[in-house]
């Protein structure tokens, strides 16, 4: 049996898998190559892509769109002509130069979410490269491709559903997600599927809808594409594998987790996300650590009253200093269990397609 394709107008990756965007610089160019290689859709994360530059802490700015163009060039380059994406969150800084810059470095699609990408499409006006929002709700996806079409008369090329089991700056509220059974993701993805069916049929265009958050297993991504998905967008899972940018510090947090480690937590812009427990989820629970420089990341974040630096946490992750970092996962992290290949991964992931 052939393996259902994913087709984004004339993008078309040979297995229906995007591998979701996760920063500080745990997707960046190795991982997405790999994953775009392999026939999937590989996506780096466009958040502080250039902690690692020599110039990041006194040029943040430009260290970082230097780096994006870097590794989207390199990823485009080791994919052997397979698709790379960049994830591009709507609540940080600089949102519009990340955009321009991704254009000029060749990126095929721009996934955006962690609110609503409201300028996404006059941002790639003239282009081929391919939109799509995250949302959680047929509420936001009504929203967002109502505004674009009466904004820039477009549509979406993709719509990316992150379900309540997703790693980071989920569009749920805290209690929402402690009351996990509660949310009927299912339901809402039928839902979301009739929004994107109507306005494909609007601007007589196939609009792929993808499920995400909490997707492990063949048995998840067949359950899915038997709803009406076109495809699944994985995270967690691919940080398990050896072509995964983190450090090995960051990769054995996920390999050595419980299920008891994973706790929900609030990032300084207020929206909710999973991470594994440590000793420095355990520290800011009890005593705001002295901030001594701003990243300038996010635009809700304030320095003065923002519990910890979000940054400095994520890019300790990423490095491997792992008692002073923020360690964002899914809600099935406890089951990465050793390191895979990411072919080994995409194998297992369609295997029951």
């Amino acid at each position: 049996m052939l393996i259902k394709q994913l087709k984004i107008g004339d993008l078309i990756a040979k297995v229906p898998v995007i591998q979701g965007g996760m920063g500080v610089g745990i997707s960046r160019s190795s991982l997405a190559a790999a994953v775009a290689k392999a026939g999937g859709i590989g996506v780096i994360s466009g958040v502080h892509v250039g902690y690692d530059e020599e110039d990041f802490e006194k040029n943040t700015l430009n260290a970082n769109l230097r780096a994006l163009k870097k590794h989207i060039i390199k990823a485009k380059e080791n994919s052997n002509g397979g698709i790379i994406g960049l994830n591009l969150m709507v609540a940080m800084n600089n949102y519009e130069e990340h955009v321009k810059q991704a254009i000029s470095a060749g990126v095929d699609l721009i996934i955006s979410g962690a609110g609503l990408p409201t300028k996404l499409p006059s941002l790639v006006k003239g282009t081929s490269v391919k939109i799509a929002p995250i949302i959680s709700t047929s509420k936001a996806a009504n929203v967002i491709l109502k505004m674009w079409d009466r904004k820039e008369k477009v549509t979406a090329d993709l719509i990316i559903v992150e379900g309540p089991q997703a790693g980071g700056h989920l569009g749920y509220k805290k209690e929402e997600l402690q009351n996990i059974d509660n949310i009927d993701y299912d339901k809402e993805f039928v839902e979301i599927l009739k929004v994107a069916k109507a306005y494909g049929e609007k601007f007589n265009k196939e609009i792929p809808v993808v499920a995400a958050g909490g997707i492990f297993t063949g048995e998840d991504v067949l359950k899915y594409i038997n709803l009406g998905a076109s495809g699944v967008q994985v995270g967690t899972k691919f940080v398990g594998t050896y072509e995964c940018d983190a450090s090995q510090s960051f990769k054995d947090t996920y390999i050595n987790a419980t299920k008891d480690d994973i706790n929900l937590v609030i990032s300084p812009v207020g929206m909710p996300g999973r991470a594994i427990h440590n000793k420095f989820i355990q520290r800011v629970s009890s005593t705001r650590p002295k901030i001594t420089k701003c990243y300038n990341c996010l635009i809700p974040c304030n320095p003065k009253d923002t519990p910890y630096c979000i940054s400095e946490a994520l890019i300790n992750a990423v490095k491997g200093d792992i008692d002073n970092a923020l360690l964002f996962c899914g809600a099935n992290a406890y089951k990465v269990d050793k390191l895979y290949s990411v072919d080994e991964v995409i194998k297992e992931l369609t295997s029951k397609l």
